[in-house]
């Protein structure tokens, strides 16, 4: 059972799959459905700083989807098959499945550690998934587009890929002087091999796919989808997908033919049909996934080989393929020869899991690289959530000031149509500003939303200091000026913590509460000025303590 986190796709279903049947979705929709997925990782080391961001993007996707009303899943998991898992466990001299299960539990921990909203975490090593890759394999026999041939090509253990004389170059370490080929995409060794095996017919799908990237915006961001058509540009060879079982003992086997393994990446990418019931039965209404968040070494994988395996099972295709950049430390690549890894669950016990989540956010890259620091994560926390958000909330809902929440409505109504000359320049920004969040995460750039959110609660604490209110609270004539300078400080902070439940969650909620939200005006609808505060039976109170929603960090 994943640890913390509630499972809502068993395996088992009483749901049966017949196959070569046609994609269909038995389940009613009283909701729009959004699938979200993670990649599974890779079981051959524990988890790292760049597992995390994943995991915590994609949540950020899953939670602003369900936001705007929708039925969410997302998958994550572990792929557990493959030359470098049989050739790590025995270095570790263990059994192969107790190798998988031990890192696949670290995992399963970093799921719950983040928080993530995780609604099925599936192993490759699963009997469900077993059943989905073998009825996908044969599928792919009956419409004749695997055949049995002679391949030779450099492959890379690391990668669990082979790649072609223009993917691979020779270079000369520096220390030894010593020549080897390298694959250009990872760096990784790659060594020559002649194989008998089984092969996909990826070349009759070139011309498909260069269209349906011409098509739809499917791939994010736009340098990544160049990148694919560079790929597809000089046309596709046919890819294999299986591996002697002589040479590749961990795996699923070529149905009816045991001497072979099915090629590991295969097998992987099955796991996001697997999780919708693939092997059971009809799919159960989430499939194609609306966006798969993945790494940008792994891009090839989903935005080629993917979708051409998909086109060729005759299933639909993802909608958007999420590629995001790398984490370096002091603008090197982390890796453990440079000593230079994070553990990420360290980093959550060190800054708090909503701290970590913001910065990596905040900081990490879509497109280009972000660089961790634990300064910088300092420097986040200080300067935006304790001097920005949790100041403007701290300082307006002081006892002091008296901030009345039930007069909030009316102002308002009032200040929609007709702001005072020194309110309207925020009320201006307050009013715009979910829609400029909104535009920014749609694309999946979360990080460029928090900016607009930062620089609007930038903008409520200046009007805070400009109006001082501290100073009106003493002069009984001003009392209605004073709550209408307490109304869009309050405002800006409702609707910054509505539309930052994405990123991080637990504290936006805290914040909601302190504010007298209610749990029903919490969605993103309710993310636009003056929406907020309406009459709702009782009075609104605000709850005290907010100050110490983000303490002092050691």
């Amino acid at each position: 059972m994943l640890r913390g986190i509630r499972l809502l796709n068993r395996p088992g279903s009483p749901l049966a799959r017949t196959i070569g049947r046609r994609f269909s979705t038995a389940t009613v929709r009283r909701r729009e459905t959004f699938y979200v997925t993670q990649p599974i990782f890779y079981v051959n080391s524990v988890p790292h700083i760049g597992h995390l961001y994943t995991i915590v993007l994609a949540d950020a996707v899953a939670r602003y989807a369900g936001l705007h009303g929708k039925s969410t899943k997302m998958s994550a998991g572990t792929d557990e098959h493959g030359l470098k898992i049989q050739q790590a466990a025995e270095r570790a001299h263990e059994d192969t499945l107790a190798f998988c299960t031990r890192y696949s539990d670290r995992f399963r921990d970093l799921m719950a550690a983040s928080n993530a909203s995780v609604t099925d975490f599936i192993r490759t090593t699963s009997p469900r998934h077993h059943r989905a890759v073998a009825m996908f394999w044969q599928q792919l026999v009956d419409r004749g587009l695997i055949y049995k041939g002679e391949h030779s090509g450099w492959y890379a253990v690391s990668d669990e890929a082979f790649y072609t004389n223009t993917q691979v170059e020779e270079r000369v370490d520096p220390a030894s002087g010593t020549r080897s080929m390298v694959a250009i995409e990872s760096g990784q060794p790659v060594e020559w091999v002649s194989e008998t095996n089984y092969k996909f017919r990826l070349s009759q799908f070139g011309d498909q796919l260069r269209q349906w990237i011409a098509d739809n915006p499917v791939i994010y961001p736009e340098i990544r989808r160049n990148e694919v058509l560079e790929w597809l540009r000089p046309g596709l060879s046919d890819l294999s997908v299986s591996r002697p079982r002589k040479r590749l003992q961990w795996g699923i086997p070529v149905p009816g033919d045991p001497e072979h393994t099915i090629y590991v990446w295969v097998d992987a990418l099955i796991n996001y049909l697997t999780v919708d019931g693939y092997a059971d039965g009809p799919l159960h209404g989430f499939f194609p996934p609306n966006v798969q968040v993945v790494g940008k070494d792994i891009v090839r994988f989903h935005a080629v080989y993917w979708p051409a395996l998909l086109m060729a099972a005759g299933l639909p295709l993802p909608k958007r393929i999420l590629a995001h950049a790398h984490w370096t430390m002091g603008g090197q690549k982390m890796s453990k020869s440079r000593g230079n890894v994070v553990d990420p669950f360290a980093a959550i016990n060190e800054f708090g899991l909503d701290p970590i989540r913001y910065f990596m956010i905040r900081n990490g890259g879509i497109a280009n690289d972000g660089d961790y620091s634990s300064d910088e994560v300092l420097v986040r926390y200080k300067k935006d959530l304790v001097g920005q958000l949790a100041n403007l909330a701290a300082r307006c809902l002081s006892e002091r000031l008296g901030a009345d929440l039930n007069e909030f409505a009316e102002i308002g109504r009032q200040q929609t149509a007709v702001a005072d000359e020194s309110d309207a320049t925020l009320r201006d920004l307050l009013v715009a500003l979910p829609a400029q969040v909104q535009a920014c995460y749609d694309q999946g750039e979360f990080g460029h939303g928090l900016a607009h959110i930062f620089e609007a609660l930038a903008a409520a604490n200046r009007h805070v200091t400009d109006n001082e209110p501290w100073t009106l609270v003493k002069r009984p004539e001003l009392q209605a000026r004073l709550q209408v300078v307490l109304f869009y400080s309050l405002e800006a902070v409702r609707l910054a913590a509505i539309m930052l439940q994405p990123v991080i969650p637990g504290k936006a909620a805290q914040l909601l509460d302190h504010l007298g939200v209610a749990a029903d005006e919490r969605q993103w609808s309710h993310a636009r000025f003056a929406a907020g505060w309406q009459p709702c039976g009782h009075r609104r109170e605000p709850i005290p303590g907010v100050a110490r929603l983000f303490p002092k960090l050691k």
